[in-house]
């Protein structure tokens, strides 16, 4: 689906100082990341760390000519430039990205939970595409940024979608759903992750399930089951498809996350009406998601756990854990990158990301 600028100034009612009507294919957050410049909207998102208006004569220079701002600029600066302003850059994203995903009729699946949403969207994605076109979010774009980029990428020859929706504190759901609006429900778990914005875990689960509002729920299988043995690689229920009846699944990893990740992949594929035959072949062919702490085999005796996945402070608590779990007694050094990403100040998050590094030992 095509959009130009003229069509996305309707759509944001933004008051607009066009010079040309450009068609738009990317949307640009990163000035970093530029691909196409001419067909590019650069969307100037203010940050406790950084400005994107900050970003928008380098951003000029490199061939953007479409911008997105929420602050007075002087136009005669950038003479070529289209410049569509409104009071909030990041409402005004998340605006496109709902009335976009407003303009498609097919299943739109939504996960959230504490742990496991990026194993399990993958994996659906691994299990479900031998009959579907999937549109998914690329990695674990889950977050307010991250959610309508995703949805962008919807197009007319998908059949069928998948996106994560994550949060970190009470209001935030409510955005998500409202540019996601999942015709199917996955809900992994409930954990202590990203509880630091709540003021319990029924708070958490409270506002995660506001994803749902119009969602048919997949049912919990793990709930729902009456047997569960998960040894030797194997996961056994009742399928409720099929009451009385013991089927077992076999899957390629042993611990505990991957198969509570499995359970949750068999349930929403016999909710979408596929045979115990047809799964139990596919889960047999589940690869693992790359970069998601993975862990290898290094020179001198020594382990690299990967997980540059994402980049923030939740992630960087699991990782560490991790790490410590796998290094009993010997020296461990930490590779960080910046958080792009965070909410949080610089003083206050490093100081976070500091004490957690203390607090598992870290060597350097």
């Amino acid at each position: 689906m095509q959009y130009t600028i003229s069509d996305i100034t309707g759509i944001l009612q933004a008051e607009t100082r066009l010079v040309q009507d450009t068609d738009i294919d990317h949307l640009l957050l990163d000035s970093r990341k530029i691909v196409d410049p001419a067909r590019s909207l650069f969307f100037a998102l203010i940050g406790f760390r950084r400005d994107g208006h900050d970003f928008i004569p380098a951003l000029y220079r490199s061939g953007v000519r479409s911008f997105v701002i929420s602050h007075e600029l002087n136009y005669e600066l950038y003479p070529l430039a289209n410049f569509l302003r409104v009071p909030d850059t990041l409402t005004a994203l998340q605006q496109l990205a709902a009335y976009h995903r407003s303009r498609f009729t097919i299943p739109v699946i939504g996960i959230t939970g504490s742990n496991g949403k990026t194993i399990v969207k993958e994996w659906l994605y691994q299990l479900l595409q031998p009959e579907h076109s999937i549109v998914r979010s690329p990695r674990s774009y889950n977050s307010q940024i991250g959610v309508p980029l995703s949805i962008w990428l919807m197009q007319e020859k998908h059949s069928l979608a998948i996106f994560e929706a994550g949060i970190s504190k009470p209001g935030e759901m409510d955005r998500l759903e409202k540019m996601i609006r999942p015709t199917i429900g996955v809900f992994t778990n409930i954990g202590d992750a990203h509880s630091e914005g709540f003021t319990s875990r029924e708070e958490k689960e409270k506002e995660k399930r506001l994803l749902f509002r119009q969602a048919t729920l997949v049912p919990d299988l793990r709930i729902q089951s009456v047997t569960r043995d998960v040894a030797s690689s194997l996961i056994k229920a009742i399928d409720p498809a099929e009451p009385g009846t013991t089927i077992s699944i076999e899957i390629p990893f042993i611990d505990e996350a991957s198969v509570a990740n499995a359970v949750t992949c068999w349930a929403v594929m016999l909710f979408l009406g596929y045979e115990n035959r047809i799964i139990q072949e596919r889960m047999k062919e589940l690869s693992p998601v790359d970069m998601r702490l993975e862990l290898k085999k290094g020179i001198n005796h020594c382990i690299v756990i990967n997980d540059s996945y994402s980049a923030d402070l939740s992630s960087l608590e699991i990782a560490l854990n991790f790490l410590v779990r796998q290094s009993p007694g010997v020296k461990r050094t930490v590779i960080l990158s910046d958080f792009l990403q965070s909410a949080v100040p610089d003083e206050q998050l490093y100081a976070q990301v500091g004490a957690a590094l203390i607090k598992h030992e870290v060597s350097r």
